[in-house]
């Protein structure tokens, strides 16, 4: 997903705190967005124009304040967000509101090119549908005081200010008249003109520009109702211009005249269009065309004297889109035309969308049978329709075999007519007719031939298993580009009945395994058995549990159970970090005693003499350089990636090398299925159950960037009909998971920097930020990532930063100085702590000076052998040594270290998952004593502004959790300046 600056999100919370008003202008682009505090205090510090506002608020008196003026153009990334904000002020809050409509009305391509006031080049929002204006006027009545309290003219009294309604027009305007000036589109529109930044005068296009904004603020627009001949011809009675029903004593409603007045069976009916015309300001006022003109009844006479030339201005315009029309302009009285067969043809398909874009309506009869429906009914060639899902707990004896990859499900479309479904005589009468109308059943309907033939064609379409599964699941498909409806029949449809809830526990439940050393909890036991119903039906899964809530027993679970029926029995091959190896060994060797267990590591690595029952681990290093051997066998029985986000990225060599090895079941383990975006779910799901979720590309275009973006909530929801059946997702803090868990208490210290610290600091911060304004490109973000590592290092000790290897000196780091309070207290109770940093370097000072103090520490980073991790975990667990120091790369996940009463992290990852995995290590299930959690920041120091952020989560927050540093690389330099700068907190 696209990142808006990051500097525009640092200032989002404070600006949505303020009072917001649009100040028009001409040309409507060059308006402004102004920002100010109630309170008359200076706005917030960002990018922008600060001036003087008068505001008129409560008594009506106007006052004078600062205020701060952006562009309408970059103010819309702050209003859409302002939004979001519980302490929105309301008139932010209408404003993001406003952003909102302006920029849906702009992705329909609602934009009118037109001439300001000035005659300069502009776009106005338009033309809008009469639910759009109503819209429109809805919001401009929600309008709070602040939103539009500068008056029109600050010198004239009594004071006036803007009408809403006209003000929240000008502010639509404003948007489309910026939108379509990119850099490139003056190149593509072949001149400045409507495409440039710039102003352009234009005084010779004014009639071109009268044309088009007459019908743009015409009080009349028209629409077309089509009438078949023969059919009564009605009056334009409702509010959408359709002929009104007979009652059932008409002589005309008889079933016979029902659709053509007693036309018969190759007969030729004729189309009449009646053009219509329609008050802006009341919707209800709906007359034909020949009866203004006549001036007759109460409707005629109600549109006034402009009517008829504001009717002639859009009758021309809609002949442009539909020339059968132009016959109308020269008439006395443009009553009606009619136009032949083809041009009807057209007017079912391109020359209504084109009129749509003039903003004409096209009507046709109610009674006339014109919606080609399609619903694709998908299940095994034979199987009836109608058989329906059956009943969910019924056997899935027969289901693998509908998922085998050879398998060919039959999607038979059923298509319908005004709800009445086609046979396939009747779709094949349709797709060869060469008219628009034919007579089908006794009934007259109106479709495109190309429609007709379109689904001809497609009736018959096979597809694959996992691809109607999806269907199935979703309940939608697509056909030609379009959304259709599905219908699951026979094993298809109890399939999706089987695996809709993942926790659901059937009569066909499997008991723990009577060789599991161990009472599985009862969500695990819910996981077991969705995991078996999930493998035995030949699909994948991730358990995507809390860190510590036992995902490693429920898989050893499963391995167990799979090995109580030949079809399912075998090896299984564990790929996991080099890290978790020594822990898989121990939980296999203590849960299931007697299951042999082999490592897939180091140099006399084998795979001889493997046992069916067999555990096999190995490391996604050597998966990734062995792949070969591993996936040369028969397929294993099953396969494990444990901390799965190691494959998120699926290019890298190793998510490619490790769909190379088959196997009858995958099952993925993780605590974070997605951490950055929603492509690293596609990519775990597509190893698990490959096909699930289409191909990567079509992926994110249907689902992944309309749920980044938030701006279609229904793509949420179909994303999840999908993926809920195949992730299983608890979290400690679901009711009834882990009530066991004792309480954790999380506090952030803030430790003030030593004198040495805050010199280095701003040192550091004026001479790479003056690098920095000399740079470009790579080399600028570069210098960026290289200041903001050293600010860190220099929070947590000179030492660090100058690369000193002696020992730490007392007094040079506020950080250091608190950790020793903080051991020299744990260590006093008898507690143990994990002590997580992110720099190794860090680590190793640590552990020389707490060595000199005395006190007994391990050391565990990613180049420890995996022998000597295990000894270093067991004499923790233990209880030889109470503090263990910790890489939070090599050890944030994984590891179990319940030993420990306290976590201390001595620096922030600006990532509060990868924090929380690795205070997991201790706050997981087996820990019975209350967790502490201290974080140690730096105050006054960017580490201070990111907590801050990070504690607000707000969309900084989420960008650095995207993207890390390279989220901020991207300030300018004064917004870096600002971030980086050095705010007390020195000693």
């Amino acid at each position: 997903m696209h990142q808006p600056p990051a500097a525009k999100l640092f200032e989002i919370s404070e600006l949505a705190r303020c009072s917001v008003v649009f100040l028009p202008g001409d040309p409507a682009r060059t308006g402004a967005v102004a920002f100010w505090r109630a309170d008359g205090s200076a706005p917030p510090a960002a990018p922008g124009t600060v001036g003087e506002l008068t505001v008129v608020t409560d008594g009506a008196t106007p006052r004078t304040v600062p205020a701060l003026l952006l562009p309408v153009r970059d103010a819309l990334p702050v209003l859409t967000r302002a939004r979001a904000y519980a302490g929105a002020d309301p008139a932010a809050a209408f404003w993001g509101a406003a952003a909102l409509v302006a920029l849906q009305l702009a992705a329909r391509g609602l934009l009118l090119p037109g001439l300001s006031p000035g005659d300069h080049d502009a776009w106005r929002a338009g033309p809008l549908t009469p639910e759009d204006q109503e819209r429109v006027r809805r919001l401009a009545a929600s309008m709070p005081p602040g939103a539009h309290a500068v008056p029109v003219d600050a010198s004239e009294r009594p004071l006036r200010l803007p009408v809403p309604e006209r003000l929240l027009r000008a502010f639509l305007d404003a948007v489309a008249d910026g939108l379509p000036r990119t850099p490139a589109a003056a190149t593509a529109a072949a001149g400045p003109a409507y495409a440039g930044a710039e102003p352009q005068r234009l005084p010779e296009q004014r009639a071109w520009a009268a044309d088009v904004a007459a019908g743009h603020d015409a009080g009349v627009r028209i629409s077309l109702r089509v009438e078949l001949s023969g059919l009564a011809p009605g009056r334009a009675g409702d509010e959408h211009g359709n002929a009104p029903e007979h009652g059932p004593g008409d002589p005309a409603s008889g079933p016979e005249d029902r659709l053509g007045n007693g036309l018969q069976d190759g007969a030729r009916p004729a189309f009449r269009v009646v053009p219509q015309m329609h008050s802006v300001s009341d919707p209800s006022l709906v007359a034909d065309t020949a009866e203004v003109w006549a001036g007759t009844g109460h409707a005629g006479a109600a549109f006034g004297p402009r009517a008829r030339m504001d009717a002639l201005l859009a009758l021309r315009r809609a002949a442009r889109a539909w020339p059968p029309l132009a016959p109308l302009l020269s008439a006395a009285v443009p009553d009606a035309v009619e136009p032949a067969d083809e041009e009807i043809t057209e007017l079912l398909g391109g020359a209504a969308r084109a009129l749509a874009a003039t903003g004409v309506q096209v009507h046709w009869p109610k009674d006339l049978a014109r919606e080609l429906t399609a619903r694709a009914v998908v299940g095994l060639p034979g199987e009836d329709e109608d058989e329906g899902p059956g009943h969910p707990e019924r056997p899935h004896s027969g289901m693998p075999s509908l998922l085998s990859p050879d398998a060919l499900l039959a999607v038979n479309w059923r298509f319908a007519l005004g709800g009445q479904q086609l046979t396939r005589q009747d779709l094949d009468r349709l797709a060869e007719a060469t008219r628009p109308v034919v007579r089908l059943r006794d009934q007259w309907v109106l479709v495109d031939p190309d429609d007709a033939r379109r689904a001809r064609e497609s009736r018959d379409r096979k597809v694959s298993p996992i691809d109607a599964l999806r269907a199935a699941l979703t309940g939608r498909t697509e056909l030609d580009g379009r959304q259709v409806e599905v219908q699951a029949t026979g094993r298809l449809a109890r399939l999706r009945e089987l695996i809709a809830d993942p926790e659901r526990v059937g009569h066909e439940a499997v008991a723990q395994p009577a060789a599991l050393a161990a009472t599985l909890r009862d969500y695990q036991l819910r996981g077991l058995n969705w995991l078996h119903r999930m493998t035995s039906l030949g699909l994948g899964g991730v358990l995507a549990d809390d860190m510590g809530l036992g995902k490693t027993i429920t898989l050893i679970a499963l391995h167990l159970h799979r090995q109580t029926d030949e079809r399912t029995a075998g090896p299984t091959l564990v790929v996991c970090p080099t890290s978790l190896m020594g822990n898989w060994q121990r939980e296999i060797e203590r849960f299931a005693p007697g299951t042999p267990v082999r490592r897939f590591h180091g140099a006399s690595r084998t795979l001889d003499a493997l046992a069916d029952g067999e555990f096999v681990l190995t490391t996604y290093g050597t998966m990734r350089l062995d792949a070969a051997r591993l996936g040369g066998r028969e397929p294993w029985g099953m396969v494990v990636a444990d901390e799965a986000q190691h494959v998120k990225n699926p290019f890298s060599a190793t998510a490619r090398q490790l769909r190379t090895i088959d196997a009858h079941a995958r099952v993925a383990l993780t605590g974070t299925p997605v951490e950055n975006n929603l492509s690293e779910l596609w990519a775990i799901l597509d190893w698990t159950t490959p096909g699930l979720l289409g191909r990567l590309g079509t992926f994110r275009r249907h689902y992944a960037e309309s749920v980044e973006g938030g701006d279609d909530p229904a793509a949420a929801e179909r994303l999840s009909k999908v993926v809920r059946p195949f992730l299983l997702r608890r979290r400690k803090s679901d009711p009834g998971i882990a009530p066991e868990l004792p309480p954790k208490t999380e506090t952030d210290h803030a430790v003030s920097l030593t004198t040495e610290q805050a010199g280095l600091y701003e040192a550091v911060v004026r001479e790479t930020l003056t690098e920095i304004s000399q740079a470009q490109g790579f080399a600028r973000r570069g210098l960026v990532v290289k200041l903001l590592t050293a600010l860190k290092q220099i929070c947590n000790h000179p030492a660090q930063y100058m690369k000193e290897p002696q020992p730490l000196i007392a007094g040079r780091s506020g950080k250091l100085e608190l950790l020793d309070e903080l051991l020299g207290t744990i260590l006093a109770e008898g507690a143990s702590v994990l002590v997580f940093t992110q720099y190794v370097q860090m680590a190793r000072l640590l552990e020389k000076h707490l060595a000199a103090r005395g006190t007994a520490t391990r050391f565990l980073h990613g180049g420890t052998p995996v022998p000597e991790r295990d000894v270093m975990v067991r004499q923790f667990q233990d209880g030889e040594v109470p503090v263990f120091l910790l890489s939070l790369k090599a050890a944030g996940t994984g590891l179990n270290l319940t030993r420990a009463a306290h976590v201390v992290h001595y620096d922030r990852w600006w990532n509060p998952a990868v924090e929380a995995q690795a205070t997991d290590r201790a706050y997981r299930i087996g820990q019975t004593q209350p967790v502490q959690v201290h974080r140690l920041i730096a105050e006054g120091t960017i580490e201070d502004r990111i907590a801050a952020m990070l504690a607000r989560k707000n969309e900084l927050a989420d960008a650095v959790l995207g993207n890390g540093e390279s989220a901020l690389t991207e300030l300018t330099d004064a917004e870096l300046a600002d971030l980086v700068e050095l705010r007390g907190g020195t000693r």
